[in-house]
């Protein structure tokens, strides 16, 4: 369970990101309500799933998760570059994601 909580943490850490964007230095009430509740139940759940994996592994996956998603949403839906260097990076960070969860023993 600590993994769905860690992966919920990772998208709600997404929503948080791109909603900083929206919130126009906190002026805006609804986005920044918004992001105010996913920054919260991004590091709530992350602390639930660090009852059971070790720190670095879970904050890695966790800011590793936020920093892909916020990456890509800036190329699907912002229309910032998305170059052969720049998706080669995104790759590497995804890879390494998925390193630290195979060699994970939970």
């Amino acid at each position: 369970m600590a993994w769905v909580f860690l992966f919920v943490a990772g998208l709600l850490e997404i929503g948080w990101a791109v909603g900083l964007k929206y919130t126009e230095g906190f002026s805006r009430l609804v986005p920044s309500v918004l992001t105010l509740l996913s920054m919260g139940g991004s590091m709530g759940l992350l602390g639930l799933a660090l009852r059971d994996l070790p720190l670095g592994t879970a904050y890695a996956v966790w800011t590793g998760i936020g920093t892909v998603g916020t990456a890509l949403f800036g190329i699907l839906v912002l229309g910032e570059p998305s170059g052969v260097a720049r998706i080669v990076c995104i790759s590497m960070i995804t890879c390494g994601i998925l390193g630290l969860k195979l060699v994970s023993a939970h």
